[in-house]
């Protein structure tokens, strides 16, 4: 019987001597290859590292680029030509506001900052980083020069322009997709919406109206004769007069305005403007004068009397043509407003009411200027002041014990079907023609 040969376990096995020498060199082996690992990860963090850093330029290369095509589609070198050949005259401070600090103003133009939406833009209420309550306009796309102009334009003439009742400009931003101007804030709405809001309609006095009416007209007198070069607004309507909290009229919305020197008194345009304001004369020739806002301004003034709006889907006349036309055959208190009725005095009323009616003459020249038409509102307002209160033809209706609406009608001129049915005068209109845009 054989004796099995022992099995000698790993775990038996004797443990393998090494010299100091290779031991050494085992140690200085596992060093290496730490250090090389080490090596490897920091190198591998570093190339990360300069990899973002490489990627942010490039954005932020790619994003100065975009701003700068955007300033330029926007007309920024317009704009900059345009302020250098302005220096010298009284051209006021403008910002050039980054895109971003108007972002954080509106709450990334949030649809709950929104104030209004027109043809050419949207405004957005915003807060400026110093605490400033703004209006910021965003236009519509841009895809063409004469939309461009309009802005630069716009931007140039009330940079230029300071008075209380003509909207400030407190700047604009071109780095944008789209344009961006920046104005003082004005929280009340429109005379349009006040005037034909029926909400708004009732409580909407006769004296606000003319002081209305008169601070416009004071507005537009300085724009034609009294600015640095006089400016033609080109597009007078009661949208385009906003109010304040204490009814104070600002003219706003410069964008189809012109300049004019001293020495010219008529432009040749492209007829701009609105439907309904627009001047019959300027329309036929193209010859745009600081008449054409005196009959815009007419329509506006027959809108105050009338509380109707100058064009009406139920009239195809138009409000210049049927108020003209009241006026001539003596029977325009048949299309007065309520209000106006209820609140003003008969000769106020009367001398607005003529004061309308030359406004709208069809022959340019026989209109008056706006600083005559400025003076004869101011003196209608001394004149009311000076009777006081309570001197309205319904106060006295019901002084006399017999202040019905039908009463007052019946004693001012009577209910024929004539006046609401007025044919074309003598002094053709062109009411009825298409609109036009600038």
């Amino acid at each position: 019987m054989s004796v099995p040969t022992p099995k000698i376990t790993t775990a038996q096995r004797m443990p393998i001597a090494l010299t100091q020498k290779e031991a050494t060199s085992v140690c200085l082996i596992i060093g290496l290859v730490a250090r090389t690992g080490t090596g490897v990860a920091i190198g591998l963090l570093i190339l990360v590292a300069i990899g973002i850093w490489t990627w942010q330029k490039l954005q932020k290369l790619k994003e100065r680029k975009r701003k700068e095509k955007c300033f330029k589609r926007n007309g920024g070198l317009l704009l900059q030509q345009q302020i250098s050949s302005t220096r010298g005259s009284v051209l006021l401070e403008l910002t050039l506001f980054k895109i971003e600090e108007l972002e954080k103003a509106t709450d990334k133009f949030s649809e709950s900052r929104v104030l209004g939406k027109g043809g050419h833009g949207t405004v957005y209420k915003g807060m400026l980083s110093d605490g400033r309550i703004v209006a910021v306009k965003k236009a519509n796309i841009i895809d063409d020069g004469a939309q461009v102009g309009q802005f630069i334009n716009e931007v140039c003439i009330l940079s230029q322009i300071n008075h209380r009742h003509i909207v400030k400009l407190f700047g604009c931003c071109l780095e944008s997709q789209v344009p961006l101007l920046v104005y003082e804030y004005i929280s009340n709405g429109t005379l349009s919406q006040h005037l034909h809001d029926k909400r708004n309609n009732s409580t909407f006095s006769w004296e606000n109206r003319i002081r209305i009416a008169a601070e416009v007209a004071g507005a537009l007198a300085y724009l034609h004769s009294y600015a640095s070069t006089a400016i033609f607004h080109r597009d007078i309507k009661s949208s385009n007069i906003l109010l304040d909290e204490s009814y104070r009229a600002v003219i706003s919305d410069f964008g189809l305005s012109r300049s004019v020197s001293i020495d010219k008194t008529h432009l040749t345009t492209l007829v701009g403007g609105t439907f309904g304001y627009l001047d019959p004369g300027y329309f036929r020739s193209g010859k745009l004068n600081d008449k054409s806002d005196v009959y815009a301004f007419g329509v506006v003034l027959a809108e105050i009397l009338t509380g109707e709006q100058a064009v009406s889907s139920k009239d195809d006349q138009g409000l210049a043509l049927r108020f003209r036309s009241a006026v001539k055959d003596d029977c325009w208190f048949e299309i007065l407003d309520k209000v106006v009725v209820y609140e003003g005095g008969k000769e106020e009323i009367h001398a607005i009411a003529k004061l309308a009616k030359r406004c709208l003459k069809i022959n340019a020249k026989k209109r008056p200027g706006m600083k005559e038409v400025a003076a004869e509102l101011e003196q209608v307002r001394k004149t009311k002041k000076a009777a006081g209160p309570g001197h309205g033809h319904e106060e006295e209706e019901r002084k006399e014990g017999g202040g019905d609406e039908e009463n007052f009608w019946d004693k001012n001129g009577s209910r024929s079907q004539d006046c609401y049915s007025l044919g074309i005068d003598s002094e053709q209109d062109t009411d009825r023609l298409l609109p036009i845009s600038g």
